[in-house]
C-alpha cells in the first residue's frame, strides 16, 4: 500500500545537537544507522508506514470495526448512545429544526461513542476458545479472577514484587558500549543483570560492567563465540553459557557450538566448561542449540540430542542416548523446574512428546503427546507447565504460536488448550528453539500475552493491550491492561504477582518501564526514557523481535544478539544502551 505524507514535525522538537546523557558519546553521533544494516543484522520488520510508531494513516486490523457493530456491545461495555433529542421532540411532528451547531455536536458525540467502543471491541472480542460465550471482556482495572471470579485470591497469585517506582521515573542514559568490530555475522547471546553487575557476551568473551557508570570489571574471556545463552540466574548469580571451541579465522569463518560453561557472574569466572560425545560412539563431539538452568542442573539440547551437568562443579548427569523410538531432547526449558520437548519417530511420522523432568537424573516425571502433525513447540513456562506450538502451521504469521497447552506436570494431562488468533495476539516463538518464546509470561495461574497493535483514540494513533488466559480453564480472563494511545506494551517478566512490562513509544516519546498490579491491574511508570530524537532513535533501534531487553533496580539494558560489518564506517552503532533512574 502507499505511504501516507509525513506530517511536519512537532513545534518543540529537540534541537539537533547534544545526546543529552550523563556522559559525551563517542565520535560519530549517537543514534539509529542511518542506512540499511547488512543482510541477517537484526532489524525491525518492514514498517506499515514511515516508522513503527510514527503518525500513519489509520490501518483498521482484523476484525476491528470499521462500522459500528449492528449487534449489542459486551455486558458491561458501553453501547453508543442516541444521538440527543432536540427541543421540542426533533426535527419532524411540528417540532424545532436542528440547527448546524447542534448537528456538529450530535456527530462528535456519536463519533467518540463509537472509538470507545471500537476499541473495547478489539480487546474483548470472542475468542475461538470461547465456545460461542464471550468470556474476554474486560477492563483496566478489573478485579474479577477465572471462571470462579476466586482467582486473584488463589495461592496460584504470585505475591508481592521487588521492583518499586522511583521518587522521579525519568531516566538518563547511563552508558553505551560501542558495536564490536567483526567481519560477519556473530552472534552475542546473552545479557544478565544483578545487584552488583551488567554482564553482557562480546566477541570471544563475555564482559561485566558497572551497573550504573558502565565501567568494565571484569572480563571473561572465551576459546570462540558465545553460540547460546540462559536467561536463568541463580540466587548465587550464577549463569550458563555454551559457545565456540575455537575461534573464527578467515580459512575456518564458522565453528561447531560444542562447549557448555557455567559464569559466576560475582567473580567473573568460568567455574567449569564440558562437552560430550554422541550416542554412536566415537570421538565426535555433540553440538548444541541452545543452553538453561533448572534447579541444581545445566542442561543443554540439540538435533543430536541433550545433555546435562551437575550446576556446582560439572559433573555429567547425563548424555544422548540411543532410542528406540529414535527420540532425542530437541532442548530444554529451566526455572523452577526442568521440562523438555523430544522429537521421536521415523522421518516421516515424526511426532513431540513434553516431559517434566527430574533434573538429578533426566528421568521423566510426566509425559503428555502432542497431536500429530505439530512438528515444533516451545516451553513457556517450566512451572506450571506451559507450551506453545503452531498446530498445523496454521498461525501463518511466522509467530511460532496458534495455541497454548497448559500440562499438569505432575502427571501429563492437559488441562487446557488455548487458541489464540495470530492476528489479534502478538506473542511469538522460534519454533525450533525450546525455550526461546518472547513477549508472553506465565504467572498468578494466568498466561499473559499482548494483543497486535490497533488503531488508538487520536488520528493516526497505534496502541494495543495486554491481556490473559486461565490456564485451568482456557478461557480469557477479564484481565485487560491498555498501553495508552500512541504506545504499544509487551510483557517481558513477572515480578511477584505483576507484570514488568516495556511500552514502545511513539515518535516523539521515549519508552517506558511499567509495573503492572497483577490484582487491580493498575500501572506504575518505573521508567520513562528522554524524548530527545537522538536518544529515542538509538532506543527504537534495537527490535525488540531481536535484541534482549533487562530491567532490574530501575536500570535498563538494551542490547544486540546478532551483529555484522557495518555497511556505513561513518556511523556509531552500540552493542548496549543503558538508562537509569535516580
Amino acid at each position: 500500500m502507499t505511504q501516507p505524507p509525513q506530517p511536519p514535525p512537532p513545534p518543540n522538537e529537540p534541537p539537533q545537537g547534544g545526546f543529552g546523557a550523563p556522559q559525551d558519546p563517542p565520535p560519530g553521533g549517537f543514534g539509529a544507522p542511518q542506512q540499511p544494516p547488512a543482510y541477517g543484522y537484526p532489524q525491525a520488520p518492514p514498517p506499515r508506514g514511515p516508522g513503527y510508531g510514527y503518525p500513519q494513516a489509520p490501518q483498521p486490523g482484523y476484525g476491528y470495526p470499521q462500522q459500528p457493530p449492528q449487534q449489542q456491545p459486551g455486558y458491561g461495555y458501553p453501547a453508543a448512545p442516541p444521538p440527543p433529542t432536540p427541543p421540542g421532540g426533533g426535527s419532524g411532528g411540528g417540532g424545532k429544526k436542528i440547527n448546524a451547531q447542534m448537528m456538529i455536536i450530535i456527530a462528535a458525540a456519536v463519533a467518540v461513542a463509537l472509538i470507545i467502543v471500537g476499541g473495547v471491541w478489539y480487546a474483548s472480542g470472542k475468542d475461538d476458545n470461547s465456545s460461542g460465550k464471550d468470556e474476554s471482556k474486560g477492563t483496566s482495572g478489573s478485579t474479577e479472577g477465572g471462571k470462579d471470579g476466586k482467582g486473584r485470591d488463589s495461592p496460584a497469585f504470585g505475591g508481592e514484587g521487588k521492583e518499586k517506582a522511583p521518587a522521579d521515573p525519568k531516566s538518563t542514559v547511563a552508558f553505551q558500549v560501542p558495536h564490536p568490530k567483526v567481519t560477519d555475522l556473530t552472534t552475542v547471546e546473552g545479557s544478565w543483570v544483578t545487584d552488583t553487575v551488567y554482564a553482557k557476551s562480546g566477541v570471544s568473551q563475555v564482559v561485566g560492567y558497572d551497573p550504573v557508570k558502565g565501567t568494565q570489571k571484569w572480563v571473561i574471556p572465551l576459546p570462540g563465540n558465545v553460540c547460546a545463552a540462559t536467561k536463568h540466574v541463580t540466587q548465587d548469580n550464577k549463569t550458563a553459557i555454551a559457545f565456540e571451541a575455537a575461534k573464527r579465522t578467515a580459512a575456518e569463518k564458522y565453528q561447531r557450538c560444542t562447549e557448555v560453561g557455567v559464569i559466576d557472574l560475582n567473580a567473573g569466572e568460568l567455574l567449569w566448561s564440558k562437552s560430550t560425545k554422541g550416542a554412536n560412539g566415537g570421538d565426535q563431539k555433540v553440538d548444541f542449540k541452545e543452553v538453561t538452568i533448572g534447579g541444581p542442573t545445566v542442561a543443554a539440547g540439540g538435533t543430536s540430542g541433550g545433555a546435562a551437568w551437575n550446576l556446582a562443579d560439572g559433573a555429567p548427569r547425563w548424555v544422548p542416548k540411543i532410542d528406540p523410538e529414535d527420540c532425542y531432547d530437541m532442548g530444554y526449558a529451566g526455572g523452577e523446574a526442568l521440562a523438555t520437548v523430544r522429537k521421536c519417530g521415523p522421518y516421516e511420522n515424526r511426532y513431540l512428546v513434553v516431559q517434566a523432568l527430574d533434573p538429578a537424573t533426566g528421568a521423566p516425571l510426566s509425559s503428555y503427546k502432542m497431536s500429530a502433525g505439530i512438528e515444533w513447540a516451545s516451553i513457556v513456562s517450566s512451572k506450571p507447565l506451559v507450551v506453545a506450538a503452531d498446530v498445523g502451521d496454521s498461525a501463518g504469521d511466522g509467530s511460532g504460536i496458534s495455541d497454548f497447552f497448559s500440562i499438569d506436570e505432575k502427571t501429563g494431562k492437559l488441562r487446557s488448550k488455548i487458541t489464540v488468533d495470530a492476528d489479534r495476539y502478538a506473542a511469538q516463538c522460534a519454533s525450533t528453539e525450546v525455550e526461546s518464546c518472547q513477549k508472553v509470561v506465565v504467572g498468578n495461574g494466568r498466561i499473559y500475552v499482548p494483543t497486535e497493535e490497533h488503531e488508538g483514540a487520536g488520528e493516526y494513533s497505534r496502541t494495543n493491550e495486554i491481556v490473559s488466559f486461565d490456564l485451568t480453564t482456557g478461557k480469557a480472563t477479564t484481565d485487560r491492561a491498555d498501553a495508552g494511545d500512541r504506545y504499544t506494551m509487551s510483557p517481558l517478566r513477572m515480578d511477584g504477582g505483576n507484570i514488568i512490562a516495556y511500552k514502545s513509544p511513539p515518535y516523539d516519546e521515549g519508552g517506558q518501564i511499567v509495573s503492572i498490579d497483577g490484582r487491580a491491574l493498575k500501572q506504575t511508570v518505573l521508567m520513562e526514557n528522554p524524548g530527545d530524537k537522538a536518544v529515542r532513535s538509538a532506543e527504537t533501534s534495537f527490535s525488540l523481535n531481536h535484541a534482549e531487553l533487562r530491567y532490574a533496580n530501575g536500570r535498563m539494558y538494551l542490547s544486540e544478539i546478532l551483529i555484522s560489518k557495518p555497511t556505513d564506517s561513518t556511523q556509531k552503532d552500540y552493542l548496549v544502551v543503558a538508562f537509569g533512574t535516580g
